[in-house]
């Protein structure tokens, strides 16, 4: 079997599809091998999405002790038949503990898929230095491994699992755009991120710090208005020179609210008229379909840009500086005209770029399709690593 720690959170679709993803590559290119799924969190619905796309998965619940030795009787099965433990995609090695307890344990080989990589500790060197492979979803990530003296023999470029997310729920999506009147192609997604995730809100427990939290509450307040002022501009434009409506949505739980603060509640009356409110949280098989009837999306927010791309929908990521590398990825796919760092633009440039994807429609779409041709060219080559690994 091989293992697939995954599954960080379920209030960020991103953080859904990673796992999805990962999964569908490893079923598509190992045939025949037992996949198992070791996750975080999957309520919420996750669970079950999971179990009808891959009913052939092994969820293995169960953590590991202050010991490092696995916590229930399923978890220790399957460290014991497990010949290869992978770590999902994430914003770090999100479960450096797990990877540490099973090398300690096991002896068995693990490796890294599609991480960003922001710094590396002793601690963390060792270990990484001890995989058997480790692909970074961005090469500023893989800069900084090799600076830092991280020994793996293999350590390569291949982007989000997210690319290869390709699961849709046609029947929500489908319903949703009839309710709202929103059209095939004939509208655009905008998606908002505060600076900091106010992740003390959205758990029930937090290890946060005062000051932190402090800081946090700061730097949001002082940068939300800003940042969304850029992106109501090019809600503004777009409507005023299609003629053609948006639709705010969220990502994560709470940006369902910001949506409606900062890009919707202040917009012009009659701009206001053409745009629609996701009034909830949805799940990434619903966003996806949502999303391949766009013509294009708008998002602070990075996942979103990669499910729509995935379901061959133009996508512009405008970048904060307190996000992760992970932005990289466009230019490292070849979509770097399709990057924007917040800071650094204004509203403008950013609807000069969505108004250059909507006036030249096939030159978009061959853009986007030569972008994909690469992301799976990275995804077979990182599979075939994974399945030497694993000893296949």
């Amino acid at each position: 079997m091989i293992l697939l720690r995954s599954s960080w959170q379920t209030v960020n679709i991103g953080d859904i599809t990673h796992t999805p993803g990962a999964l569908r590559l490893l079923e598509s290119h190992l045939r025949g091998v037992q996949i198992g799924l070791w996750p975080v969190s999957v309520g919420d619905g996750v669970q079950e999405m999971l179990q009808a796309a891959f009913p052939s998965v092994r969820i293995v619940k169960g953590r590991v002790d202050s010991a490092g030795k696995p916590d229930s009787d399923e978890l220790q099965r399957a460290f014991e038949e497990t010949r290869l433990l992978v770590h999902g995609s994430g914003p770090s090695v999100v479960a450096y503990k797990d990877l540490a307890a099973w090398n300690a344990t096991t002896g068995k080989p693990f490796g890294i898929l599609g991480v960003t990589v922001g710094s590396v500790n002793e601690a963390l060197k060792e270990l990484l230095s001890a995989a058997a492979f480790i692909f970074c979803r961005d090469t500023l990530s893989l800069d900084v491994l090799r600076k830092a003296g991280v020994a793996c023999p293999i350590m390569e470029f291949a982007p989000d699992a997210t690319f290869a997310f390709d699961m849709r729920d046609e029947s929500r999506g489908t319903a949703y755009l009839q309710a709202h009147g929103l059209e095939d192609r004939k509208f655009v997604c905008v998606i908002p991120r505060l600076r900091f995730t106010p992740y003390h809100k959205i758990r029930r427990t937090s290890n946060w710090t005062a000051e932190h939290i402090e800081e946090v509450e700061r730097v949001n307040a002082e940068t939300k208005e800003r940042d969304h002022a850029k992106l109501r501009e090019v809600i503004i434009s777009w409507v005023r020179e299609t003629g053609l409506k948006v639709l705010a949505c969220p990502e994560m739980t709470h940006e369902v609210e910001v949506a409606k603060e900062l890009l919707v509640d202040p917009l012009p009356a009659e701009v206001k008229e053409k745009v629609v409110w996701r009034d909830s949280y949805w799940l990434p098989d619903e966003a996806a379909s949502v999303y391949a009837r766009a013509r294009a999306l708008v998002s602070f927010e990075m996942h979103s840009p990669i499910i729509a791309a995935a379901v061959g929908t133009p996508a512009i990521h405008v970048r904060q500086p307190t996000d992760t590398s992970k932005g990289q990825m466009w230019r490292d796919i070849g979509l770097g005209e399709w990057l924007f760092e917040v800071d650094e633009v204004q509203g403008s440039d950013i609807y000069a770029a969505l108004k250059g994807i909507y006036e030249n429609d096939q030159a978009a779409q061959a853009k986007l399709a030569s972008a994909m041709r690469f992301v799976h060219e990275r995804f077979d080559r990182e599979l075939k690593v994974v399945g030497a690994a694993a000893g296949l």
